[in-house]
C-alpha cells in the first residue's frame, strides 16, 4: 500500500499542521546538530529510510543511525555543517490514524569560514505515527531532484 492511500479529510486543520511542524523541526534540528541517536530515535523501531540516492533503504532504527552517524562523522571531518529546511507542508490524516506527510526539503552547506550554498533540493514523503503521544517516523522517502525519482 503507497504512503497516500486511503487519504481522509483533515478534520484536524491547524493544531496537527502545528504539530507536525513543530515536530520537523524539532528532528532536523537534532540532525542539524549531529545528535544521531536523538534524531533516529524519531523513528519507529521498525522504520525505513529510502531515498533515490541510496541503493537500498535503511530498515529499523539502528540501521538508520548507523547512516546518520557516518554522514555526520565525513561533514565533521570536512568541516562542513548542514541545515535542513522542510517546507511547503502538505498534512493529511489516514484512517487508519498514520499521517502522511509531504513537504519540500533544501539542504544547505555551509564549509568553515566559507559560504552557504543550497546544497540539495529534494521532496520528502513520510508517513508519521504515534507511539505513546509522540510522533515517529515509520516511512521516509527523499527524493532528490537532480537524480531521477525512480
Amino acid at each position: 500500500m503507497s504512503p497516500t492511500d486511503q487519504l481522509v479529510a483533515n478534520t484536524e486543520g491547524t493544531e496537527l499542521y502545528i504539530e507536525v511542524q513543530h515536530f520537523y523541526g524539532r528532528q532536523m534540528r537534532l540532525l542539524d546538530e549531529a545528535e544521531v541517536e536523538a534524531w533516529a530515535a524519531t523513528f519507529t523501531e521498525d522504520g525505513v529510510f529510502a531515498a533515490n540516492a541510496h541503493p537500498e533503504p535503511a530498515r529499523g532504527r539502528a540501521a538508520i543511525e548507523a547512516g546518520a552517524r557516518q554522514a555526520a562523522s565525513q561533514l565533521a571531518a570536512e568541516g562542513i555543517q548542514r541545515r535542513h529546511w522542510l517546507g511547503m507542508l502538505e498534512v493529511a490524516p489516514r484512517a487508519d490514524g498514520a499521517i502522511v506527510v509531504r513537504s519540500y526539503a533544501l539542504i544547505l552547506s555551509t564549509k568553515l569560514g566559507g559560504q552557504a550554498e543550497v546544497r540539495l533540493s529534494c521532496t520528502c514523503d513520510d508517513v508519521l505515527v504515534r507511539k505513546d503521544g509522540q510522533l515517529l517516523v515509520q516511512d521516509r522517502r527523499v527524493f532528490r531532484d537532480d537524480l531521477p525519482k525512480g
